[in-house]
């Protein structure tokens, strides 16, 4: 099976988020199930400098304003075409936003140009190449599927990925025009939405299957309180929406033998994280004590409850708690985080921006990591938390939800905890889930039972892996070999 994966980024390539991790991990997932899986990537600056070598195999006289180039090759391990078009994608640094925060103007341009571009391939743009499956990611590939539904071809299938359905890709009705869509595709059925254009929209419209990132999500999207007003859109097609779990690059994230770790370890040899937590401790200038350290990798946004975080600070503090928060985000709790340092030297540390191999060494010497999200589609960090033995304490959303067992007396004794659970957007509830993990880490023993559990968990590609190829061989209508699998 010959799948185009249409993404705006991709792990090594370019990331700013979960995202670009699916997107990057799986390809190589699929490989050994019948799935040759290419991407199709914008060619940002970071993305031509890895793509070195890579053969031009199609040339565009006009990309909405300028020539483009397709160039095919491999980087960072996965198997690209890059579409270099300088005046969209020659642009530094974040690929949505300039150097002044806002959203470059013209994203409605430049990233309808990739979608355009990838109705084109599955139409035979390049010689030899017909891919059977268009799998899009995010609103940024929204237009795909309606590039297809609306074009001279609607036998090749498309697949929308919603990771996270609050980024619509909303835009004015006057771009309509200017998107090579026939008129009668600006309506229900197509791109309209409230007046406007929504990308996000457009692809659960038209897309033969639209899939989330965990199959809680997936429920909680056709409700009112997180289908952001497409939960009508959802519902109508009930049938062909589905929730297939993230997983993440287990040899990447392998504490055995992640070089970013001062010692690497196993399951079995847990106890051995005090030399990371020792290396953290010092990183971020916190006091040596023996009370827990609890972290926190993620954009500082309300989405992902920040704001309840800060609330609580000084009671994880008087509790003997410390914390190290490395991320970005909304000014008002960069500053919250800044003052609670203020406050308490020594047992509260914030490091802004993002750092990868710092992110790994948090989860490999912190003891917990807090993800007290309002709603989290599926989550990653809790995953790398899982595997690297760094105990998740999440609300109880989303891929939260179905990835963390809460240590209540019912799973403590059936030996399958591997977190804490809270409630969602309550302040109160995520202080009760910090004293429960603390009380918790006071008895060694039930601790390291739970961080062995957690890194005992499947949280590979595997399982959801085998979901996609048969996803895509159902609607080809191939019947796949299961015997080539791992």
């Amino acid at each position: 099976m010959e799948v185009l994966s249409v993404a705006s980024e991709a792990y090594p390539l370019i990331k700013t988020g979960g995202l670009a991790d699916v997107a990057g991990a799986l390809p190589a997932a699929l490989a050994p199930r019948g799935v040759t899986m290419r991407t199709l990537l914008p060619g940002y600056p970071a993305v031509l400098d890895k793509l070195k070598g890579g053969r031009q195999v199609a040339e565009i006289a006009d990309l909405w304003g300028g020539p483009a180039r397709l160039l095919a090759g491999r980087a960072g391990g996965l198997d690209i075409i890059a579409i270099e078009a300088a005046h969209l994608y020659d642009r530094p640094g974040n690929p949505y936003m300039g150097p002044d925060g806002w959203d470059w103007p013209d994203n409605w341009k430049r990233f309808s140009a990739l979608s355009w571009v990838a109705s084109e391939l599955a139409l035979g743009l390049v010689d030899g190449y017909r891919p059977q499956v268009l799998h899009c990611h995010d609103w940024q590939a929204g237009l795909t599927p309606a590039y297809i539904k609306f074009g001279p071809s609607d036998r090749i299938k498309t697949v929308m990925t919603v990771h996270n359905i609050a980024f619509k890709g909303s835009f004015g009705s006057d771009i309509f025009p200017q998107l090579r869509l026939p008129a009668h595709a600006y309506g229900l059925g197509g791109v309209e939405y409230y007046g406007g254009v929504s990308f996000l929209k457009s692809g659960l419209e038209c897309a033969d299957v639209v899939t989330t990132v965990s199959p809680n999500y997936a429920d909680e999207i056709r409700t009112p309180a997180f289908g952001m007003g497409l939960e009508g859109l959802l519902n109508g097609r009930a049938d062909t929406v589905f929730g297939i779990l993230n997983g993440i690059d287990i040899d990447t994230w392998d504490p055995a033998t992640d070089p970013a770790l001062k010692q690497n370890y196993i399951a079995a040899t847990v106890h051995q994280r005090r030399v990371n937590k020792q290396a953290l401790v010092e990183r971020f200038g916190l006091d040596g004590d023996e009370g827990p350290l609890f972290c926190v990798v993620s954009r500082l946004t309300g989405q992902k409850g920040m704001d309840l975080l800060i609330q609580v600070l000084d009671g994880l503090v008087a509790m003997g708690g410390r914390l190290c928060v490395l991320g970005s985000g909304e000014p008002h709790l960069e500053e919250g985080f800044r003052q609670a340092t203020a406050r308490h030297p020594g047992k509260v540390s914030l490091v802004t921006g993002y750092d990868e191999p710092l992110s790994h060494l948090m989860q490999g010497g912190a003891d917990a990591i807090l993800i007290p999200s309002r709603f989290e589609p599926c989550g990653l960090t809790q995953l790398y938390g899982l595997r690297y033995g760094c105990v998740p304490v999440v609300s109880r959303i989303g891929g939260l939800a179905d990835t963390i067992v809460d240590a209540n007396p019912a799973a403590l004794s059936a030996g399958v905890a591997t977190g804490f659970q809270h409630d969602a957007d309550s302040s109160h509830a995520l202080y009760e889930a910090i004293r429960k993990a603390i009380h918790m880490f006071a008895d060694e023993k039930t601790w390291r039972k739970i961080q062995r559990r957690g890194m005992k968990s499947d949280v590979s590609w595997a399982a959801s892996a085998e979901l996609y190829a048969d996803l895509y061989a159902g609607l080809i209508g191939v019947k796949r070999d299961v015997d080539q699998d791992d």
